[in-house]
């Protein structure tokens, strides 16, 4: 594997960098400052100039207006936007696109694909419903009835759900199979009950009752919602890195002008150590990132499927960006437990991505079950 970026991959990280570089993540309160969401809508002008910088089409095929990049080139995307906090459904928008143009009908392509890279239109995904390996267990049900699809169910914990335009719905068919729903978000029989997340954004979750959707706009392709997923999780895992650096970088600009007896707190070896610890976090982050990325990207063959990459890289940046923000906070001091500071508002974040799509400890478990299904020498 070549880890090296493509001038385009770097291209669209300058031009990331541009349109980030006046957010500020103190613009929002933290969420222990309200009593519900910190806020009812995303950054629609911030939406707007990615939009207008062709973030939002990056990774379009031309046809629809892309620059037809790859999931490197979102997680470098998604890398910067963390940095800062973006309130906007990039990963979710993105994720949902791609997966569209991959597996979809081709006249749902047509109809959603342009709107989204011109940024009229905002995708969300309803991800973090209990879903079992096997579909089993996912709580909404899909039937076929002549040229619709009807759904049935909830789904709860559903980022961006109450202003995106449509929300990707994985639903289980009574013969074992997932499909993904494409619902309108004010279609006739979708009910959406607030709920505020870790990170103080506003949630929903969905109910859906005798939906009817036409069979284009569901996406029945084998593979689709685990391809669709691990995008998700390696998508988060570049917001969590993000975060982390930025979390790193403002921790040790505060060790190096805080002192005490006389000296920058940062020469203290206690304080070195520390951060030297969550760098090698970080780094041992990046590279389980990249690792999953790439596989994603690419479609390589390893000894195990890409989900077990995925979920590496899933259990480093859990566990990773929850000891740099743990210690950014212990060695900011009181700093670190004042709810007006930014910190404060990147540990609500950290929390947030931590835990979603399964936290550390669920991945290890998928982890194993992937190990003991493919033996040493087996192969994908």
């Amino acid at each position: 594997m070549d880890f090296t970026f493509t001038e385009e991959q770097q291209a669209a990280v300058e031009a990331a960098k541009a349109v980030f570089f006046d957010v500020t993540p103190d613009t929002v309160p933290s969420p222990a400052l309200t009593a519900g969401a910190v806020a009812d809508d995303f950054d629609r002008a911030l939406w707007a100039k990615l939009a207008a910088s062709d973030l939002l089409s990056l990774v379009l095929d031309a046809e629809h207006g892309g620059a037809e990049l790859d999931p490197i080139a979102l997680c470098l995307v998604l890398r910067e936007s963390a940095k800062v906090l973006a309130r906007v459904p990039l990963l979710e928008t993105s994720a949902v696109a791609m997966t569209v143009q991959r597996y979809a009908q081709p006249q749902l392509a047509r109809e959603l694909l342009p709107a989204v890279g011109r940024g009229e239109l905002a995708l969300t995904v309803a991800a973090n419903g209990r879903t079992g390996h096997d579909g089993a267990e996912l709580a909404v049900t899909a039937r076929r009835d002549g040229d619709h699809w009807l759904l049935d169910g909830a789904q709860t914990g559903v980022p961006w759900a109450h202003t995106c335009d449509h929300i990707a719905v994985p639903a289980h068919t009574i013969d074992g199979r997932t499909v993904l729903a494409l619902v309108p978000r004010a279609h006739p029989g979708t009910d959406l009950a607030d709920q505020t997340s870790t990170n103080g954004e506003r949630f929903a979750e969905v109910h859906l009752q005798a939906v009817r959707i036409d069979a284009h706009a569901v996406i029945d392709a084998d593979g689709a919602w685990e391809w669709l997923r691990n995008l998700l999780t390696t998508g988060t895992c570049a917001l969590a890195l993000g975060l982390g650096t930025a979390v790193l970088a403002m921790t040790s600009q505060y060790t190096a002008q805080r002192e005490q007896f006389g000296f920058p707190i940062a020469t203290f070896q206690a304080v070195a150590v520390q951060a030297a610890d969550r760098y090698i976090d970080l780094r041992a982050m990046e590279a389980t990132l990249w690792q999953a990325a790439w596989r994603i990207s690419t479609g390589a063959q390893g000894a195990l499927p890409a989900a077990g990459d995925v979920s590496v890289a899933k259990i480093w940046a859990g566990e990773g960006v929850r000891r740099v923000v743990q210690t950014a906070q212990h060695l900011h001091g009181g700093f670190g437990a004042d709810t007006d500071y930014p910190l404060h508002r990147y540990h609500a974040w950290a929390k947030q991505l931590e835990l979603s799509l399964g936290p550390a400890a669920a991945h290890e478990e998928a982890l194993g079950d992937l190990i003991a299904a493919h033996p040493p020498g087996q192969g994908a």
